[in-house]
């Protein structure tokens, strides 16, 4: 009798686990691409100053679609080649990219000063403004936009930053709706931003 109600303990075990791994599985198809963060938690009240020593709040996102990426200049591949990705986008979107407005945001402002900036950002469409201000004020924006960053120190007393990878788009009332993720198709991404402008 035991041996019979051990085997029926085993049975309806398996059969809560089958249960709740089919809920699991339809939970999860319920959303094409997840969303990273609710939309109501990316974005906030910042203040920063671009790379000509001009202010950017939250309030220059208000009025046209922006898209921000937050890295550094020292970083060896990740930055750079999102920014010539986006760069690259930009010339696809042809005059429709004079609508866009494309944000670098520095997560090591002990380095990029506006000077290194933009000396920096010439190498990328002249559009994309690079953003800095003190430690105290990119911590806020980085809070603010959820981005992770993190110092990574280096055995030669220099150091990398690890940081959140992907591309924020913002509607024009400053809303977030999407990512492009880092190296993503560049139809995709193509289609995000045509779809982010032809919503504004």
């Amino acid at each position: 009798m035991k041996t019979l109600k051990a085997i029926r303990i085993v049975a309806w075990a398996a059969v809560a686990i089958v249960i709740g791994g089919v809920a699991t599985v339809l939970v999860l198809q319920q959303f094409d691409d997840p969303p990273i963060a609710t939309v109501a938690t990316i974005g906030g009240p910042f203040s920063l100053t671009d790379q000509h020593g001009q202010p950017v709040t939250e309030a220059s996102l208000k009025g046209h679609p922006s898209a921000m990426f937050f890295g550094y200049t020292y970083c060896p591949d990740v930055c750079p080649t999102t920014l010539f990705e986006m760069t690259s986008l930009m010339a696809e979107l042809g005059p429709d990219a004079d609508k866009l407005k494309v944000y670098f945001v520095t997560v090591d402002p002990e380095r990029d000063t506006q000077a290194v900036l933009a000396d920096y950002l010439q190498a990328f469409d002249p559009r994309i403004g690079g953003l800095t201000g003190s430690r105290e004020e990119i911590d806020k924006t980085l809070s603010a936009f959820r981005v992770f960053s993190r110092k990574v120190e280096g055995e030669d007393g220099n150091y990398l930053m690890d940081h959140t990878a992907s591309v924020y788009l913002f509607d024009d009332d400053a809303v977030f709706t999407s990512t492009i993720d880092y190296q993503e198709d560049e139809t995709t991404a193509l289609a995000k931003l045509k779809r982010l402008i032809d919503g504004a």
